[in-house]
């Protein structure tokens, strides 16, 4: 029971911080990408400020697991190479957040909205999903 209003409060925290930083709003997010036009460097704060958190979240884990009152092994991840699958991953991913100014967070947000936008999006991610399974399908 504990996990799940854990991962409530986690995404209710996540996507007010998508509203107030206004990373749900195309138009915003396109002005963050257009550094050589009417660059605005807001997003670049939020950014930041996610970085910051990140960083003392990671360091406060890796402080208690040292200091783990179970018995359970806390595992970290190990770095491992990039590959092909993973660098054009990322650009596909890069490529449709600059030509749309969504990805899915912000995306799944924009349904409350009613942004036409966002359906489109939602829609044709939902056909990525389904097209990835049906390539990668292992009988």
């Amino acid at each position: 029971m504990n996990l799940n209003i854990s991962a409530f409060a986690s995404g209710l925290t996540f996507g007010l911080g998508l509203i107030v930083s206004q990373m749900i709003n195309p138009v915003k997010v396109l002005s963050f990408l257009d550094v050589l036009g009417n660059w605005d460097l807001s997003l670049a704060l939020v950014m930041a400020g996610a970085l910051l958190t990140l960083g003392f979240l990671q360091w406060l884990i890796q402080k208690s697991a040292k200091h783990s009152h179970s018995a359970i092994a806390m595992k970290h991840a190990t770095p491992k190479k990039n590959d092909s699958k993973l660098i054009i991953g990322s650009s596909l991913f890069g490529i449709g957040w600059g030509l749309s100014g969504l990805c899915p967070g912000p995306a799944l947000m924009g349904l409350s909205s009613g942004l036409f936008g966002s359906y489109v999006f939602i829609a044709t991610m939902l056909i990525g999903f389904l097209l990835f399974n049906r390539l990668h399908h292992k009988p």
